[in-house]
């Protein structure tokens, strides 16, 4: 891969790309601490508390990665009134996010808390209502949408499960999408992919691949070639992201095929690792970036998120830096 051109695109292109983000934001806290003995109420570590963190997560973490590259970002979602949904805009606003598609409402803001002592996960405590969307508050986010679409170079799909991405929202987007010619992708969550049917890509993982297939692959080349062509075929798509952990990613783009190896590393958190990479994919897709390109970019970006500890967003500096 040429690194020049990739560098270019970072240093220089990266400012005039626009992309809009629809899909489940969240806001991911971390208490972190050290454990030195037992509790004397029940048999549990007591962790004392030295260090308090919130992050964007899902949906607003793919944007805060988008607009750290200095992307220009715009998230479509639903947050609640608390206090969380305070913080969650607050953190949008902060990172230069454009939250005019971010609609308040009666339902919890997705909050996943985790408690952890030195680099371990002790627990995590997940505030959310998943049940989909409302008609009426899905026509409100429909007319956000279509005024938006048309002032973006590319669309992401943020799928978390956590009702915002219903049959209607992720066709409705995809459809005038293609309308526009625009460049739309998602990163899945379940087994219901016809309501992606039309994107140009898809981001699983492996798991998530196999959620749909009606056998089980094995983490090898040529089992993912071939299911990715039948599921590329199946649901109407320009190809496929396997992010595939330690063997890195796949790339299936047609007749075009890349298998980009993950860098040998220390990995000590793989949260927000599918965000980072549907975002750099899709950043350097709307950039004009060939699919193998963007792709093996995003594995770079994803390469640096896995060597930190919880939700971590790629700076430019960070992106170069790696590159060399």
């Amino acid at each position: 891969m040429n690194h020049e051109i990739l560098k270019n695109f970072i240093e220089n292109e990266i400012d005039k790309c626009r992309v809009l983000v629809v899909g489940d934001a969240m806001l991911d806290k971390y208490y972190f601490g050290e454990v030195t003995r037992i509790s004397p109420e029940a048999p549990v570590p007591i962790n004392r508390v030295t260090k308090i963190k919130e992050t964007l997560g899902g949906a607003a973490n793919v944007s805060h990665n988008l607009s750290l590259l200095g992307c220009h970002t715009s998230l479509i979602a639903q947050i609640g009134t608390e206090n969380h949904g305070d913080n969650l805009v607050d953190k949008l606003i902060s990172r230069g996010v454009d939250i005019l598609g971010v609609m308040r409402t009666e339902k919890p803001t997705t909050t996943k808390i985790r408690v952890i002592s030195g680099h371990q996960q002790m627990l995590r405590l997940d505030f959310e209502d998943t049940a989909k969307i409302s008609d009426e508050d899905a026509e409100k986010l429909l007319l956000n949408i279509s005024a938006q679409i048309k002032n973006v170079d590319a669309v992401i799909i943020s799928d978390y499960g956590k009702g915002i991405c219903s049959e209607k929202i992720c066709q409705t987007v995809i459809q005038k999408c293609r309308e526009q010619n625009k460049i739309v992708t998602v990163d899945p969550k379940g087994d219901n992919w016809e309501k992606y049917s039309g994107a140009n890509f898809i981001t699983p993982n492996l798991k998530e691949l196999n959620d749909i297939l009606p056998k089980k692959i094995s983490n090898n080349d040529l089992e993912i070639e071939k299911a990715a062509r039948q599921v590329i075929e199946k649901f109407n798509l320009s190809g496929l992201i396997v992010t595939r952990s330690a063997k890195g990613l796949s790339v299936i783009d047609g007749e075009k095929i890349s298998h980009i190896p993950a860098k040998t590393q220390e990995v000590f958190d793989v949260s927000g690792a599918g965000d980072t990479v549907i975002s750099v994919f899709t950043l350097g897709m709307a950039g004009k970036l060939d699919a193998a390109a963007a792709a093996y970019l995003a594995n770079v970006a994803a390469g640096v998120v896995v060597t930190k500890v919880g939700t971590y967003a790629v700076s430019r500096a960070e992106l170069l830096q790696a590159l060399d």
